[in-house]
C-alpha cells in the first residue's frame, strides 16, 4: 500500500512545506538508500514534503531505480532527461518542478547528513529575516571527516578566492546543501549548467538584497559510487566567476601594475638623463609611454566593467520587485506573504 501524503495544513497555501531536490548522475548505488534516508527523516517531522530526484542523463541503472521508488511513494517525484547536462541544469529542472514553501537541495551521496535539511528549514521557520540557509564545514563549529586532503585543499582554497568577489563574508560558497524560501528561487533567472550555479545563485541573491545565513556542518567522504568532481573545469569556472563579479581584481591590479612600471621607467630615464648616460637608440621613452597609456586604458576598462556590474545589480533589484508584486497578486502565495509581513 502506498504511504499517505501528510496534510498540507500549515503550509500557507503551498502544496507541501518543503521540496528536496536531489540531482543524480549515475548514482545507481546511492539512489535507493539516499531517498529512503531523506524520506524517513522528513516523515518524522510530520510536515508535508516532496522529494524531487532529477536524473541528469544517467547511463547506468539510476532511472529505473528512481522510477521504481516513485511508483511506490507519491511523495517522491522524478524529473528525467536523456543527455547529461551538469548539476546546474539538474537544479534548474528541480527548482521548476518544486512546489514547496521551502526548497532544499542536497548531494546524492549524502556527504552531508540529511538532518541538515530539517535544521535549515528550522532557521527559516524561526528567523523571518533570513531567506537562504547554507551549511558550511569551514566556519566555526564545522569540520570535515575522511575527505581526501587534495580535494579538501582545492575546495578550501577555491572558497577563499571566491570570497574576494562577494560583498558579504560567506565561508562556503560552492556547497549544494542549501535551503531557500520559494520566493527567492521564483525571483531568479538562472542560466548555469555546471556547478557554477551555486555561485550564480549567491551572486544574484545578494545583489537582490536577500539575506543569507550559514550554519556549521560536517562534511564526510563519499561512501559509494564515483565522485563527479573535476578540478580543471571547477577551477576555471570559479576564476571566471571571481573576475566577472569583481572586475577590479583583474583590470585594477593589472592596470595599476602597468602604470607603475611606466612610472618606474620614467624615473629610470630621468636618472640616466641626469647622469648623461641616456642612449637615444634605446626605446625606453616609447616603452614608458606604452606602459603608462596601457595601464590607464586597462584601469578604464575596469571602471566600465564595474559600472556594468552595478547596472546588473539594479536590474536584479527591479526583477525582485516585479516578482514580489506578482506573488502578492497570486491567490496561492498571497497569504504566505501576508503572514511573513505580519510576523
Amino acid at each position: 500500500m502506498n504511504p499517505t501524503v501528510p496534510s498540507t495544513a500549515g503550509c500557507h497555501g503551498y502544496p507541501v512545506k518543503i521540496s528536496v531536490i536531489i540531482p543524480m548522475y549515475n548514482e545507481e548505488e546511492n539512489a535507493k538508500e539516499t531517498i529512503a534516508r531523506v524520506t524517513r527523516l522528513l516523515a518524522d517531522t510530520g510536515e508535508p514534503f516532496e522529494i524531487i530526484s532529477v536524473n541528469d542523463g544517467s547511463t547506468d541503472g539510476t532511472p529505473g531505480v528512481l522510477d521504481a521508488i516513485a511508483a511506490k511513494d507519491p511523495r517522491v517525484r522524478v524529473v528525467s532527461y536523456r543527455k547529461n547536462g551538469g548539476r546546474g541544469k539538474a537544479l534548474r529542472h528541480g527548482f521548476k518542478a518544486a512546489r514547496g514553501r521551502y526548497i532544499a537541495s542536497i548531494d546524492a551521496d549524502l556527504s552531508y547528513d540529511p538532518a541538515y535539511i530539517v535544521e535549515m528549514a528550522k532557521v527559516l521557520d524561526e528567523e523571518d529575516d533570513i531567506d537562504v540557509v547554507l551549511v558550511s564545514p569551514y566556519m566555526e563549529g564545522g569540520r570535515t571527516e575522511g575527505v581526501p586532503r587534495k580535494r579538501l585543499f582545492v575546495s578550501w582554497m577555491g572558497n577563499k578566492v571566491i570570497q574576494l568577489a562577494m560583498p558579504e563574508k560567506i565561508h562556503t560558497l560552492t556547497c549544494i546543501v542549501r535551503c531557500y524560501r520559494s520566493e527567492v528561487i521564483g525571483s531568479l533567472d538562472l542560466e548555469s549548467d555546471g556547478k557554477e550555479i551555486h555561485l550564480e545563485i549567491l551572486s544574484k541573491v545578494l545583489a537582490m538584497g536577500f539575506h543569507v545565513k550559514e550554519i556549521p556542518a560536517v562534511l564526510t567522504s563519499r561512501k559509494k559510487g564515483a565522485s563527479k568532481f573535476r578540478f580543471k573545469s571547477t577551477a576555471v569556472s570559479h576564476l571566471l566567476f571571481t573576475i566577472f563579479e569583481r572586475p577590479t581584481l583583474l583590470f585594477g591590479i593589472l592596470g595599476a601594475l602597468l602604470f607603475l612600471v611606466g612610472i618606474g621607467l620614467g624615473a629610470y630615464i630621468l636618472f640616466l638623463y641626469q647622469a648623461q648616460a641616456l642612449n637615444p637608440n634605446r626605446p625606453l621613452i616609447t616603452l614608458m609611454v606604452l606602459f603608462i597609456l596601457g595601464g590607464i586604458q586597462i584601469l578604464s576598462f575596469g571602471f566600465l566593467a564595474t559600472q556594468v556590474h552595478f547596472l546588473r545589480k539594479e536590474v536584479l533589484l527591479n526583477r525582485k520587485a516585479l516578482a514580489h508584486i506578482k506573488r502578492l497578486s497570486s491567490p496561492l502565495h498571497g497569504g504566505d506573504e501576508a503572514n511573513r509581513a505580519d510576523g
